[in-house]
């Protein structure tokens, strides 16, 4: 990788408008990898003149162009996995194994699952005497997390491609490596100049002019919901359509007939794994009141167990979290939920033993949490797990519903249509019954404040289409 100092526009490596640059810094040893350009409006107007001027040729080309294209980026993106793992394990603190595993591949299942969107998806209809035609909805603007940096780039420009969009990315100024990656990719596939353009900077700068600009048809945003509402407020001006994936306090109901060891201890590493880094992380456990401290003690164990260190050391299950500013925050609400009564089961404030340098954190666990504690409001975005007790199925899922976010829950139960009906009443996006993962061809996204909009598979392509009515089409004469 050589363009760390350039944005990538209209097909080509350029140089910035500003000499501002940006140090991106290794969490597990807080050393500077390398540097950065930071853009300004100035780089996101070229951008967007160039993805308007290449929209007007590439939203009329065929289904078969765009499947050939795709196909592509998936061999060019396929050769560069490993690189790309190394990149997002060194840059956001990710440990090899689940770069390898989870992150970089991410990427490339998005544009697999689309490919074959692609495929198969009907463009056309008729409705009574009108012709209905699904068009790619213009020219569109990413803004992308460092949690799961190459997962968010792709499920974005992979369906804007399919649909025949063009877009301009501003990732994360916290992990961009990996996007300047992704760009390398996108050009060694032959994307058309002008259809993908990467600009670096940061939120107030870059992404403020990008969700304001006047020629951008949609903005999609993945990040906290405080950031989500600023891209809504800058795009409200010119009416473009946002779609927005934002944060999570996502409630993981352990019924009375769970098999206790084999859940809570399942979903306190699923919680753990990226460090806590995940939007819909089960953060919140809901236990039967009358099992809490059997609960505990299961969590408390699985906690102890999941080993914290050097990303790239072999044995390692977490490593750190991404940033300075991430630690101190984390820190400040393992202290709060002290504060307010939670009990402590096992973490706590500092960094483990013989971890003195790096961003990492103690895995956690709390029990005894009421849902109006801090530490049961707020997203922690660490390996954070608060244990909260309820008394029957309608108490647990008020809890569960008791938040201002939507986007995950999880239910457990020996009993599964018991926990498909505990499921149908929950206000989120999506749920996981008994460990289900997430699937890249279900819609990803959540109620009240987090988001609205989905990504993923076929639902997640239909978020770059408009709709258009061609009244009269089929009559006769």
């Amino acid at each position: 990788m050589e363009n760390q100092l350039k944005f990538y526009i209209n097909g080509e490596w350029v140089d910035p408008s500003t000499s501002d640059t940006l140090e991106v810094i290794n969490p597990a040893t807080e050393q500077p990898i390398t540097s950065i350009a930071m853009g300004g409006p100035a780089d996101v107007d070229k951008a967007v003149a160039a993805a308007k001027a290449a929209f007007e040729t590439y939203s009329q080309t065929s289904r078969e162009e765009r499947v050939a294209l795709l196909e592509k980026i998936i061999a060019a993106y396929t050769e560069r996995l490993g690189e790309v793992a190394e990149t997002i394990s060194q840059e956001m603190g990710a440990p090899l194994p689940l770069a390898n595993a989870a992150q970089a591949p991410a990427g490339l299942g998005h544009f697999m699952t689309i490919l074959e969107v692609l495929k198969n998806y009907e463009f056309e209809e008729d409705i009574g005497g009108s012709h209905i035609v699904r068009e790619p909805a213009g020219v569109c603007g990413f803004i992308t997390p460092w949690n799961w940096p190459i997962n968010q780039i792709a499920c974005k420009v992979a369906p804007a491609l399919a649909a025949g969009c063009t877009m301009i990315l501003k990732p994360s100024e916290v992990a961009p490596l990996n996007a300047i990656l992704f760009a390398e990719v996108m050009d060694a596939a032959g994307v058309p100049p002008g259809v993908f353009n990467l600009v670096n900077g940061d939120g107030p700068t870059v992404g403020a002019a990008l969700s304001a600009h006047p020629d951008v048809d949609m903005m999609s945003f993945t990040g906290s919901t405080r950031a989500g509402i600023e891209v809504a407020r800058n795009a409200a001006p010119t009416v473009k359509r946002v779609a927005q994936e934002l944060g999570g306090k996502s409630a993981n109901i352990i019924l009375d007939d769970a098999d206790f060891d084999a859940a809570i201890s399942r979903d306190v590493f699923g919680l753990c794994m990226n460090s806590g880094q995940s939007c819909n992380a089960p953060t919140r456990m809901l236990v039967p009141n009358a099992r809490m401290d059997e609960a505990a003690a299961i969590a408390k164990a699985a906690a102890e167990n999941v080993k914290v260190g050097d990303p790239t050391a072999e044995g390692t299950t977490i490593g750190p979290v991404v940033s300075a500013v991430q630690f101190e925050k984390i820190q400040n609400l393992i202290e709060k939920g002290i504060e307010e009564g939670a009990k402590l089961e096992t973490g706590g404030p500092g960094r483990p033993d013989g971890l003195n340098v790096g961003y990492f954190v103690k895995p956690t666990v709390f029990s005894h949490v009421t849902n109006d504690m801090t530490i049961a409001r707020e997203e922690i975005f660490g390996p954070v797990l608060s244990l909260i007790g309820y008394e029957d199925d309608d108490d647990a899922v008020r809890i569960a519903n008791d938040t201002p976010y939507g986007l995950s829950g999880y239910v457990s139960s020996g009993d599964p249509e018991r926990a498909k009906a505990i499921a149908r009443r929950l206000r989120t996006g999506n749920v996981h019954l008994n460990g289900a993962p997430v699937d890249n061809n279900s819609p990803f996204g959540g109620y009240k404040q987090s988001g609205n909009g989905r990504e993923w598979g076929k639902y997640g392509f239909e978020e770059f289409l408009e709709i258009k009515a061609i009244m009269g089409y089929n009559v006769a004469g």
